[in-house]
């Protein structure tokens, strides 16, 4: 009996490239290929891999490097690399890594196992070209359905809004909405496998279905999704604040599935700034879609992004970033230094902000969001939360599960209830999650 071959795959950045993987993952298994924990036992290396931020790219090269010696030791080992990165840099990544074998774009994923079967062959191959057609979810193959408590379901993939700092539209194509007959397809099929929560993913999932007149939009879809049989909880992500529409706002108050978290990224509390970045919103109109969210639902979490740094930000146009995170009163937030990434608007502006300024910008603001974050867990003490059992802790001494708020809680109780939706009185609030105890099932 010959012996399996052994795939290892690294995943970075969002949510879309956690999805893909799931599809490379099934597509490997389909030629042989089973996932290991261990690279040192692995034939095949896959990066799946972020561009967002210049350190996110750095530290694809940097793990690139670690590859390098171990195929040294293992001259048949094969090396890919897919995601942005790769779709950024195609040919150019084989000439700065030549022991690389194949890389794959971002629309390229339906060819991977014929690379793969191609650098078994010694070959080295690439494949980056964008796919902008009604074809292109045909292409795209499906991760397998079963296992899992929660799983993403794509809804759209790329974006057309060319915020001057990101490169996404850059290396993920333009907007596309996958049909919704195929995602309640996808969903039900999940369900029917035991899954109880799905994600809704897209880059921009608000404005699903806009280049589609008559056709569903996200909030009908949302409610689609909501009508499957087995789905228990619903969330989506990522929300552009400037495509929050009121049927979507109004779905958090007529939805019981829907779960009460929204990632709403500002990127800036400065007018000036967010004109800049093209976000297409006011700080005023931001605050206005927040308020509209509370008044809809008023348990609803809110976590979001923010860009320090960004060219033309003054002090002054910090401090207003610092007022919106007090005035939101974020879950959490993802804050991040600016950082020029090749080919975007923004990369040609004049870069003003010193970078020992924005360390310190950055550390104030990590700082008071630490704050707020332990205050608002602090406040779930005493109140009962509905909590989706995911498994194990990490310790593996408790249970894990996230509220429909996204928080992170742990509890005493059965692995059985892997999967089930239980009442949780919460006993802690602690810095990065709660603790709670099972009050029934």
């Amino acid at each position: 009996m010959n012996k399996a071959k052994k795939l290892y795959l690294e995943t970075f950045g969002c949510q879309m490239n956690v999805s893909d993987s799931e599809k490379i993952v099934t597509l490997m298994k389909g030629i042989g290929y089973q996932q290991t924990a261990d690279p040192v036992d692995a034939d095949l290396v896959l990066l799946n891999t972020c561009s967002i931020r210049a350190t996110a790219e750095q530290r694809v090269y940097g793990h690139l490097g670690k590859f390098k010696s171990m195929k040294k030791q293992k001259p048949g080992l094969i090396i890919g690399v897919g995601g942005c990165v790769a779709q950024q840099e195609g040919e150019r990544l084989l000439k700065k890594a030549p022991f690389v074998n194949l890389v794959f774009g971002t629309h390229n994923l339906h060819l991977l196992q014929k690379m793969v079967t191609g650098a078994e062959q010694g070959k080295q191959s690439v494949a980056t070209d964008f796919l902008d057609d009604e074809k292109r979810f045909d292409l795209f193959p499906h991760a397998e359905s079963e296992g899992g408590v929660s799983r993403f379901v794509t809804v759209m993939q790329g974006c057309d809004n060319f915020c001057a700092y990101c490169i996404v539209p850059h290396v993920r194509g333009r907007e596309i909405s996958r049909s919704a007959d195929k995602v309640i397809e996808e969903v039900a099929a999940l369900a029917a496998a035991g899954v109880t929560e799905v994600t809704l993913l897209g880059q921009n999932v608000n404005s699903y279905g806009f280049k589609e007149p008559g056709a569903p939009d996200f909030a009908d879809l949302l409610r689609l999704v909501a009508q499957v049989e087995g789905v228990e909880r619903l969330r989506f992500t990522t929300s552009h604040p400037k495509d929050i529409s009121p049927r979507l706002i109004a779905c958090f108050a007529e939805i019981e599935k829907l779960a009460p978290h929204i990632h709403l990224p500002a990127q800036s509390g400065s007018d000036a700034v967010l004109k800049k970045m093209n976000r297409g919103y006011t700080r005023a109109q931001y605050l206005d879609k927040v308020r509209a969210l509370r008044d809809a639902c008023p348990e609803i979490q809110f976590t979001g992004d923010m860009i320090v740094g960004f060219p033309g930000e003054d002090e002054a146009a910090f401090e207003q970033t610092m007022e919106l995170i007090e005035e939101v009163q974020y879950a959490d937030l993802f804050s991040f230094i600016y950082s020029a990434r090749p080919g975007t608007r923004a990369a040609e502006f004049p870069d003003e902000v010193k970078r020992a300024e924005k360390q310190a910008r950055l550390e104030r603001l990590q700082a008071a969001q630490k704050r707020i974050t332990l205050a608002r867990n602090e406040s779930f003490v005493g109140r009962v939360q509905r909590v989706l059992v995911e498994g194990p802790s990490s310790t593996g001494d408790a249970l894990f599960g996230r509220t429909g708020g996204n928080r992170a809680t742990v509890m005493d109780g059965d692995p059985v209830l892997a999967g089930r939706l239980v009442n949780v009185r919460i006993t802690q609030g602690l810095q990065t999650l709660l603790k709670g105890e099972i009050l029934d099932v």
